[in-house]
């Protein structure tokens, strides 16, 4: 019979700090899922969603607190979406794999998934650091750099990033900054520097500030996105950023994609600061996004090992999760 056997709270130190709109962080605390059914074990991991007041703690304390059937498709009515959810039903996944001894691709009926093209955060500084940190992360091979904005200045720190990185391709992420500006004017003048997206630009609840935006660039929702329920408000963006712990796990992420390209949205798909064994379960669903943004991992001091390696830019699949997924 299969039970939870635990959920704890780990702390992983940031590789300097990550600087958003909202501020800086130093560290990421996560959560751990282990599942068993007396012969395997399964784990998953989530990061609290601290936007919306998830805290690890608490979503430990709901995972301990869970008394519903352990099943995947019972766990999206019986639980809320959010990190806690997300832990579980990765745990759960991977228990299914291990006693299966067949990898979460091919239960969930995917392609073997290969190496991918990640993003590289750029985190909100001056022009200089920015450029600065740009140079640095094309240096490693990165092609897709992910910039931080503030809503001021932005367009001196996008120019500041492609003096640093000319041959990058570059997307922003507002994180809800721009909703006062003129959006169509702000998205036109980054791409004039060669920005290919712009990030919710506009603050979660009031996506109405879009309607009759003409821009030139797609303008994605990531705050706004959290699973299939949301997409009928969403018909003036042109992209969603499907994020585990939004949506709460691998199964309603995989749902999300599908539904999302069904009605014709493009996919990013995109991770919270984490280790490894919660980024490898949205490798999967990111073979079939327009956007890859899965350098969660990458931004800490130190990964798990057997983590995502990283090569060029391109992120190889570890042996963390998922039976060698």
């Amino acid at each position: 019979m299969t039970r939870i056997l635990s959920a704890t709270v780990e702390r992983w130190p940031v590789a300097g700090a990550f600087i958003i709109s909202r501020g800086a962080k130093t560290f990421v605390d996560v959560v751990i899922c282990t599942v068993g059914d007396g012969e395997h074990v399964g784990r998953g991991e989530g990061t609290a969603i601290y936007y919306e007041g998830e805290t690890a703690e608490g979503c430990a304390a709901a995972i301990n607190a869970y008394a519903g059937p352990l099943d995947r498709e019972v766990l999206l009515e019986a639980m809320p979406r959010g990190a806690a959810r997300n832990a579980l039903d990765c745990a759960l996944w991977d228990l299914e794999s291990k006693r299966a001894g067949r990898p979460v691709w091919q239960l969930a009926g995917l392609l073997e998934p290969g190496s991918l093209p990640t993003a590289f955060t750029i985190s909100l500084g001056d022009p200089a650091r920015m450029e600065a940190d740009a140079r640095a992360a094309a240096a490693r091979g990165f092609g897709l750099l992910k910039c931080k904005l503030t809503g001021e200045g932005d367009q001196e720190r996008i120019a500041a990033v492609r003096a640093g990185a000319p041959g990058a391709r570059l997307i922003v992420d507002a994180n809800e900054s721009w909703h006062d500006l003129d959006i169509a004017a702000e998205a036109d003048a980054l791409a004039a520097l060669g920005v290919e997206m712009v990030e919710q630009p506009v603050r979660h609840g009031e996506e109405q500030r879009l309607v009759g935006v003409a821009a030139r660039l797609p303008l994605c929702a990531d705050e706004s996105c959290h699973t299939r329920v949301d997409l009928d408000r969403l018909g003036d963006f042109d992209a969603i950023n499907i994020k585990l712990d939004k949506a709460g796990g691998l199964t309603e992420a995989l749902a999300l994609a599908r539904e999302g390209r069904a009605r014709g949205f493009r996919i990013m798909v995109g991770c919270m600061l984490g280790t490894s064994l919660g980024i490898a379960p949205a490798a999967l669903v990111a073979q079939v996004a327009d956007w890859i943004d899965l350098d969660g991992a990458l931004l800490l001091a130190e990964d798990r090992p057997g983590g995502l390696a990283v090569q060029d830019g391109m992120l190889h699949p570890g042996t963390l999760w998922g039976l060698g997924q």
